[in-house]
């Protein structure tokens, strides 16, 4: 009997650190993953285009199919990927976070132009008016266009997340990092989900309840939609230059050039402990936020002419793929 006992006590043991254990991935997850914010939101924002002009019956299959490549993205090629990098060349982090900085700020940046007035966004490319009148082709290359720039952005993010994990064992750092791919992924595409049907449920709830409050409300989110999309754009953008700004500039802090950082730091200090107490550490990261911001979309200016003339058509030359 004692014998029982005793197993049981190490049983219960065990689940209490195995329970520990699974809160500090969980917790380290939620962490690291609100660092990768800016990519996050950008990717929610972006993918609905994916199922534009499709069946309402087929936009559900293309966004499962668009979610399992996300996840084979980041489970199968960056999250082995990053444990390598994080084991054999640390050293290598931080300039390829800087690299993923440039390019969130230079998507940023060009968003805004374009909303200016100035460029064409993606859509310059050889062939972007070319119309693809199979059905099943288009929904083909409109998946794989999505995958590829899933890509890009998971990159970004498991990178980010990579590095906002605390140092720790092999296998922690395993289970967080695909902790944060799952999390972000089933974020992301179940809002993406939603959103692509929400039109959808406010045309059943306008024509088929009785309720004149629940046809108001299904006709205000169809009207909603679009002005939400546009929100969740702008919102995407400017998250983009903020933590595409905040990670150059704390890049050049981690490889010794410390002097931006530390401007932005204390105007942000002088600019909160001017307000009243209440919002003093409110407003000192509002402050920060919106330098970092204003920087990432300067850089992001500068680097446009160098990735739409030189790294973009080189880009596509090599790859021989047109994005969609």
């Amino acid at each position: 009997m004692s014998g029982l006992l005793a197993l049981l006590d190490d049983v219960a043991a065990i689940a209490k650190v195995a329970a520990s254990s699974l809160d500090d991935v969980i917790g380290q997850a939620a962490k690291a993953g609100s660092k990768a914010a800016g990519a996050v939101i950008d990717d929610a924002a972006v993918t609905p285009k994916y199922v534009h002009g499709f069946e309402a019956s087929r936009e559900l299959p293309i966004i499962w199919r668009i979610t399992k490549g996300s996840l084979r993205n980041k489970l199968v090629f960056l999250l082995p990927a990053g444990l390598a990098l994080n084991e054999f060349a640390p050293w290598a982090i931080a300039p390829l976070l800087m690299l993923g900085g440039c390019y969130l700020c230079f998507e940023g940046a060009e968003k805004v132009a374009h909303a200016l007035g100035f460029g064409h966004g993606h859509e310059d490319y050889p062939g972007a008016e070319a119309v693809i009148e199979d059905p099943a082709h288009l929904e083909e290359q409109k998946a794989a266009g999505a995958i590829k720039t899933d890509f890009i952005l998971s990159a970004e993010i498991m990178t980010i997340s990579l590095a906002a994990i605390p140092t720790s064992n092999f296998w922690m750092e395993a289970a967080t990092l695909a902790t944060v791919a799952v999390m972000i992924t089933v974020a992301v595409y179940g809002s993406v989900a939603l959103i692509v049907k929400m039109d959808d449920l406010g045309l059943a709830m306008a024509h088929k309840r009785r309720l004149s409050l629940t046809r108001a409300i299904g006709r205000g989110l169809v009207k909603g939609m679009p002005s939400f999309l546009r929100l969740l754009t702008l919102v995407g953008t400017a998250a983009m230059l903020w933590v595409g700004g905040s990670i150059i500039i704390h890049g050049f802090e981690e490889l010794g050039f410390g002097a931006l950082g530390d401007l932005v730091h204390d105007i942000a200090y002088a600019i909160g402990h001017a307000m009243p107490a209440s919002i003093q550490g409110a407003s000192e990261w509002f402050a920060k936020a919106a330098m970092d911001g204003v920087f990432g979309l300067m850089l992001g200016l500068v680097l446009i002419p160098i990735g739409t003339k030189i790294i973009t058509p080189i880009w596509r030359a090599v790859t021989r793929l047109s994005p969609v």
